[in-house]
């Protein structure tokens, strides 16, 4: 039985390298990346139980913004070094350190280094006619944000993540106004905030 059982595997991982390594190329590809987008969740019943809206803006190497509009007002800075949350409502901005598991998030592979894909998650891809193509990637860590990941592209373009987590919950982001390497001014990547807002960093 191992005997079968090993081409199988040998054959399966480097089909995930060449998967990754695809995946990689086209995120590279990426010097910048903006988009509107609708991100509606489900919970393990397939209920639509919450939808949000908003825009994004990512610039390699490392920039990174993320403004929620609606229901409620929230943004996600990253200058590639740390990530910055701010909620408005709660008056508070929190400051994390870009770890390695906050580098699993997944909006964070168009700014951040994907040039080890493979090492990080197992990919494999499937086409769909001519022009669409899915990658489904799967941590391997145990400890990830996520179990699943399918980033779906359009000729070229990500229209579509789709991301599981432990949970069965599942976190549809669906993009429009798509630019891909248009100019994004570095300073669109800094927090303007209140002096009165309150202020979290880690280990504080």
């Amino acid at each position: 039985m191992m005997a079968v059982l090993m081409p199988v595997t040998i054959q399966a991982q480097a089909d995930s390298q060449e998967d990754a390594a695809e995946l990689a190329e086209i995120l590279e590809s990426y010097e910048s990346y903006q988009a509107d987008f609708i991100q509606i969740v489900v919970n393990e019943n397939g209920q639509n139980f919450q939808e949000s809206r908003g825009s994004l803006k990512a610039k390699r190497p490392g920039l990174f913004y993320w403004e929620t509009s609606q229901p409620h007002s929230q943004f996600i800075v990253s200058d590639g070094s740390t990530v910055e949350l701010y909620d408005p409502d709660l008056e508070q901005v929190t400051i994390h350190n870009l770890d390695d598991k906050v580098q699993t998030t997944p909006a964070l592979l168009l700014s951040g280094e994907v040039g080890d894909l493979n090492e990080t998650y197992s990919v494999s891809k499937r086409s769909k006619g001519e022009n669409t193509r899915e990658f489904t990637l799967e941590p391997r860590d145990a400890d990830s944000l996520f179990v699943s990941l399918r980033l779906t592209f359009y000729k070229g373009e990500l229209q579509e993540m789709r991301m599981e987590d432990s949970l069965s919950q599942l976190s549809v982001l669906s993009f429009n106004g798509i630019e891909v390497n248009s100019a994004i001014d570095d300073t669109v990547f800094t927090l303007d905030y209140p002096d009165e807002v309150d202020v979290i960093r880690d280990g504080a």
